[in-house]
């Protein structure tokens, strides 16, 4: 009996382009080198304005397997989104441009997986994920080593859309879809709901990223700015960023990221709140960041291990501060410590970003 084109297809692979004209080609040798697995890849794109689409339409031709280009506006959740209402697998993977694969085997490998955690669960509430490295000829600087062990990590917040999504679309629509309310981290939004309703599993074959963006906006502002907006996620204070859709840049325009043009404005929010609301805010805003405090030992931990061993995940540092620290903090004293060093540390960065973005006077200047 032949089977129909949905019938045959066993995964939806979705990727959501703007302007990436000259990364698709490696995209689509990248999932031509995958052996075992009957993929169909959905290409959304959200409005480019280089050769992206017919670039896509000429590579189609050529491929292995089928295609669909589906177009529409910006916005990384909202191509998401519309490429599983255009995928035919009852399984999807949500994959960046600029992701690739060594293992030939990779997506077979994690088919595999996810079916066997499913089967032993009981039910479909499980997504997995890859192992991260990023794309250096040699060895990645440290913070880079740092960000691809923590991405092994299954605690909160280290799981993010570079990593690459697989689940069932049923699971999806369960927890999903991605939150369109924001430009950015919606992936890391619905990682945290995966957490909350099923499990994650790690994949065995490693996905390879582009460091690209980290480059471009700068490793220490991009980080700045993602840990902000996790607070305020947490917080459930994503509203208190005003102005993040008219800053915040895609990756194709984006260059050195201005702090100034987030924080300022969220400053400015902040201290509009009455004041029992600002306290509130500061208090749970540090006890947040005392819950997270975990990932300075586990940096102790990459900084010492010196190259990252395949499977290497926690180390002595933070397992003892899991024992000890851990519990010696989580009390309204560690909470109220946090909270001193959290609203400090904010006032000093904007008191900087604010003299930084002030242009001199003349007589100033002279």
């Amino acid at each position: 009996m032949n089977l129909s084109y949905e019938e045959a297809t066993e995964l939806s692979v979705i990727v959501p382009v703007l302007n990436e004209e000259e990364n698709l080609q490696a995209l689509f040798q990248c999932l031509s080198a995958q052996r075992s697995v009957r993929l169909e890849l959905v290409l959304s794109d959200g409005g480019s304005s280089d050769g992206t689409v017919a670039r896509g339409r000429e590579l189609e031709r050529r491929a292995p397997f089928p295609c669909r280009i589906i177009t529409g506006t910006r916005g990384r959740a909202a191509q998401q989104n519309r490429g599983v209402a255009h995928a035919c697998a009852t399984l999807l993977l949500f994959l960046h441009v600029d992701s690739s694969f060594d293992d030939p085997l990779a997506f077979r490998k994690a088919l595999d997986s996810i079916a066997a955690a499913a089967a032993a669960r009981g039910d479909d509430r499980v997504a997995g994920h890859f192992p991260l490295r990023f794309d250096f000829s040699g060895d990645p600087p440290l913070p880079y080593r740092y960000y691809q062990r923590k991405a092994r990590l299954h605690r909160p917040g280290c799981t993010h859309g570079d990593q690459g999504f697989l689940m069932s679309r049923r699971f999806f629509q369960e927890i999903g879809p991605f939150d369109e309310s924001l430009p950015l981290m919606e992936d890391t939004f619905l990682a945290e709901k995966i957490r909350q309703r099923g499990a994650w599993l790690l994949f065995p074959s490693p996905i390879t990223t582009s460091p690209r963006r980290f480059q471009r906006e700068g490793l220490l502002p991009r980080q700045t700015l993602n840990a902000v907006l996790m607070n305020l996620a947490a917080l459930q204070r994503l509203g208190l960023l005003t102005d993040v859709r008219s800053t915040y840049k895609s990756h194709d325009s984006a260059g050195r990221l201005a702090l100034e043009g987030f924080l300022i404005p969220l400053r400015r929010t902040i201290a509009r709140l009455p004041l029992r609301e600002r306290m509130t805010f500061w208090y749970e805003s540090g006890s947040y960041v005392r819950r997270n405090a975990w990932q300075v030992p586990f940096f102790m931990d990459v900084m010492v291990g010196g190259k990252e061993k395949e499977g290497a995940t926690e180390g002595k540092f933070l397992q003892r501060y899991d024992r000890y620290l851990e519990r010696l903090t989580d009390n309204v004293a560690g909470r109220v410590a946090a909270t001193v060093l959290v609203w400090g540390w904010f006032r000093m960065v904007t008191l900087r970003l604010r003299l930084k973005s002030t242009p001199c006077s003349p007589e100033r200047s002279a």
